[in-house]
Order: C-alpha cells, then sequence, then structure tokens
C-alpha cells in the first residue's frame, strides 16, 4: 500500500596501562582552542565546523558519508575499515576530535557503521538502512494519518514557517530520488530492498493507544527543543519537524521503551552533528540499545544509587549531608547522567564530553585488567586448592567515568552543597550551574579522582591477598602490589 505524508498546520588496554598517571594536560585546553568561537547557544550562526552556516533542513540522508575516510593517524585502513580501539582511545586521550571529524566519528562510534565495515559495505548497507527507514516511517504514517500533522495551536509563527520549510525539503528530496534512480539497476536494487523491508516489518503491530500517547508527549517536547540553536534557526526550524518523525517512528518500533522526556535533547544531539535524517535514527537506536534503562524508573535508581556509593567513597561527610532516605536529595544528578551533562556545559563543550564519555576508554581498560586478572587466577587455581579462589571487592567497575565527572562537580561545589538545607535550595543551586562549569577543569580532576579511587582500592585489594598468599609465588600480585605501594 503506498501511503505518503507531510507535516501541515492544524488548530583497560592492558596492566601496564596503570602504571602511570593518565594525564591529559595541555590535551583538553588544545581541544577546547580548537573549538573556542564555535559556540552554537544562538550567539552567531555557525555550525559546529566552525564555518559560516546557511540554516537548511537536514536531508534525509547522506551518502558521501560511507566513502568518506577518518583522518585520524592509525585508525583506517586502505579499505575503509576502522581499528575501534585506537578510535576509542583517540577519542579519549585527545579529548574528543575535531568538528569537522566529528559527524563521520559518530557514525563509527555509535555503531551505525559497524567498524569492521569497508567503503564499499558501507554504501550498501548505508542503502538498505534508508529504505528500511523509509518502510518504516510509511507503516506508522499510513496508520495513523491523523499524527502525520504536527498540530499546532496557531500562537509559534515561527512553527508554522518550520512546516514549510520542512515541506519544500521534501519536494527537493523526491527530485534527488528521481535523478538518483534513473538506472535501471539502480531502480531494481531499490524496489527488492524496499520489498525486503515490507515483509520484514510486516508483521509488526502498533498498540496505537500507546503510540498516539507517545506521539502526543512528542508534539510537546520538540517545538522548545534546543530553539536557540543555530542549527535550528530560519529555514533550520524544519529540523524540528525531522526530530518529531524519528523519534516517532522509534517509538513505533521500540514499543518497550516507546519516548521519555530527555529523548528529544538526546536525538537533537545526534541531528545536529550528523544532519541526516536515516543516520540520525539509527545512530540513536544504537545509543538506546545500551542506555535506554535509563529512561525507566529502576534505571534512574540504580543510576542514583552508584553516585551514591561513589561519593561516600571520594567523599562520606558530602555523601551522608546530601543522602537521605531513598536518596531522593541525590535525583537531580540523573538529569545531568542521561543527557550527558548537555545543560551544564557550554554547548560546544557538552558535544565533545558527550563523545569522550561514549568511548567508554577507560571501561574497556578496567575490563581487559579484569581479564588478566583472571586469567592470572587460573594459572595458580591447581596451586591454590586450600585456599578460597575469590578474593576481595576491589575496583566497582560499574564506577563509570560519567560518575566521576558527576562526582567532581560536587564536590568543586562541596561548601555550596553543604550550605543547602531544603530540596529547594538544593535545586535552586544547582540550576544555576547550568552553562557555567568549565570543561577542561572537570575533566582533569575527574581523571584524577579517578586514578586515585583505582589506585586506593587496587592497593587495599592487593595487600590483602598478598597477605593471604605471601609464602607462595605470585608474580603478578607482588608485581601489582609494588607498583601501588
Amino acid at each position: 500500500m503506498e501511503c505518503t505524508g507531510s507535516h501541515t498546520v492544524s488548530s583497560p588496554r592492558d596492566a601496564s596501562s596503570l602504571e602511570g598517571k593518565i594525564t591529559f594536560g595541555s590535551v583538553w585546553e588544545e581541544n577546547s582552542n580548537r573549538e573556542s568561537g564555535i559556540s552554537q547557544m544562538g550567539k552567531s550562526l555557525t555550525t559546529d565546523s566552525g564555518m559560516p552556516h546557511v540554516s537548511r533542513v537536514a536531508p534525509v540522508t547522506s551518502p558521501t558519508s560511507a566513502s568518506q575516510r577518518v583522518n585520524l593517524p592509525g585508525v583506517m585502513d586502505a579499505e575503509g575499515r576502522v581499528d575501534e580501539s585506537r578510535l576509542r582511545m583517540y577519542i579519549f586521550k585527545n579529548g574528543g576530535v575535531s568538528p569537522d571529524e566529528r559527524g563521520l566519528v559518530w557514525r563509527f562510534l555509535f555503531g551505525m557503521y559497524p567498524c569492521s565495515t569497508t567503503t564499499l559495505e558501507r554504501t550498501l548497507l548505508l542503502e538498505e538502512m534508508s529504505v528500511r527507514y523509509s518502510v518504516m516511517k510509511r507503516k506508522w504514517q499510513c496508520l495513523l494519518p491523523g499524527a502525520v500533522r504536527l498540530r499546532l495551536n496557531g500562537t509559534d509563527a515561527e512553527l508554522v514557517a518550520a512546516v514549510q520549510h520542512f515541506e519544500q525539503r521534501q519536494e527537493r528530496e523526491r527530485e534527488i530520488q528521481q535523478y538518483q534512480y534513473k538506472s535501471k539497476e539502480v531502480r531494481e536494487r531499490i524496489s527488492f530492498l524496499e520489498l525486503q523491508a515490507q515483509v520484514l516489518f510486516e508483521r509488526v503491530t502498533f498498540d496505537l493507544e500507546e503510540l498516539q500517547e507517545a506521539i502526543r508527549i512528542i508534539d510537546k517536547d520538540v517545538p522548545r527543543t534546543d530553539r536557540g540553536l543555530a542549527y535550528y534557526k530560519d529555514e533550520g526550524l524544519g529540523n524540528l519537524l525531522v526530530l518529531r518523525d524519528i523519534l516517532t517512528t522509534y517509538a513505533a518500533f521500540h514499543p518497550e521503551v516507546s519516548y521519555a522526556q530527555g529523548m528529544n535533547d538526546l536525538c537533537s544531539r545526534f541531528l545536529e552533528v550528523l544532519d541526516s535524517e536515516v543516520d540520525t535514527y539509527w545512530s540513536f537506536c544504537c545509543y538506546m540499545e545500551k542506555f535506554s534503562r535509563d529512561f525507566c524508573a529502576d534505571g534512574l535508581h540504580c543510576k542514583i544509587e552508584l553516585e551514591a556509593a561513589l561519593l561516600k567513597e571520594l567523599d562520606p561527610h558530602l555523601h551522608a549531608h546530601l543522602v537521605t532516605d531513598n536518596m531522593d536529595r541525590l535525583t537531580f544528578c540523573h538529569r545531568w547522567l542521561l543527557l550527558g551533562f548537555q545543560r551544564e556545559f557550554e554547548h560546544s563543550d557538552a558535544l565533545r564530553l558527550f563523545e569522550i564519555l561514549s568511548c567508554d576508554h577507560l571501561e574497556l581498560i578496567s575490563q581487559q585488567v579484569d581479564r588478566a586478572r583472571y586469567q592470572e587466577r587460573l594459572a595458580y587455581k591447581h596451586s591454590l586448592q586450600d585456599e578460597p579462589v575469590t578474593g576481595p571487592k576491589s575496583i566497582n567497575r560499574e564506577f563509570t567515568f560519567e560518575l566521576f565527572i558527576c562526582a567532581t562537580i560536587l564536590l568543586e561545589n562541596r561548601d555550596s552543597l553543604l550550605s543547602c538545607r531544603n530540596e529547594v535550595q538544593l535545586l535552586q543551586f544547582t540550576n544555576s550551574l547550568q552553562g557555567t562549569l568549565d570543561l577542561n577543569s572537570s575533566l582533569k580532576k575527574a581523571e584524577e579522582h579517578f586514578y586515585n579511587y583505582c589506585k586506593r582500592s587496587a592497593r587495599d585489594c592487593l595487600s590483602e591477598r598478598y597477605r593471604r598468599h605471601k609464602s607462595k609465588e605470585e608474580p603478578f600480585l607482588y608485581q601489582l602490589r609494588n607498583l601501588f605501594s
């Protein structure tokens, strides 16, 4: 069934990695200077690449991204495959990537393009993703034709204009497709992919009542999303309607998650950087595979528990002041963690922090060290028959770097937080932090807290293990104990 719609107005690498402190020093400042003057808080119409920005509605897809090369040393081979570990390490150790590399790097970092794919494979993959997204969007639009139209109350003249910009973009996309599909070979390939996608999604059913409720909330949130950014200025206002379609398609095909407030802010970040509807949808889906739990009640409670446990390790007095029964007074941290500190730092810095946190470099190092220790324990398993195999708990691997960033903000504002005597004062103070924090300083201090925590935890654990097994030869434990002494 053919159905089209448009918006109209209606009323750890290895154990040796821990040998010295990971210092970034001037790297943070260098990357910050690289992005100076690139603020998109509405002060000037500039893009994240620093070039003059002419606002427009994002295209449906960006075919050139499949063939572009990542210009980072040692990251991409001759056939276009990306070394994922080097990419993540580069992002972390260099404090992010340059703005002109960001769009392409995010497509690999967040999983839209598997790092193992070649340039040729990505070209075909993008074609398939584009067709699938088109079929998915068309499916909910056909079932809910009334929801295709963004309902406005008529008081927002800018959004009325945005609808017009969006419809102009739709017409341009149709012209592009007509030109691209002139080749018989291309038409046949696209037809096959469409048939394949229709078969794939034919059995997908929607709870129309729940989907309509999700769309109702989306229509409330999207019009007020990032309106101050240059990306959404002038004709770029039509990007709000692109954002709406992406979020609605996600809610329709992920009913177990659907839509929750905050997703609009995260998805807007992807749309601004990737500047493509299809690419944003699939990158956002990959991100939500990992973090969708954060939008549920149990995910919120888990994050707050972890932050409280870390704060207790770093500053017991501040922890005792902030953490009450059920830890209600730390719930304000959830917004920081959920949105990747999007509002606490200046916009270009917030983008940089988001990719640093998303590279998971320190978490990957921790996992590798843990595997190394496990292999070492297996090697001595038979010689330790008289002792329990399990040792005392050491580093909590659930303490991710984002939790240390959050703890750093709390510790840097320790006196002010201790002076807060009730929930209202606490909320007023944390709201006053928006857009005022210095990223370079926060990163360096968080890295220092992370290192000191790891060093202290490892030293305590290894000292205990060495005491218990000092009569036996355990080179791994002996060397690590000396390292942290």
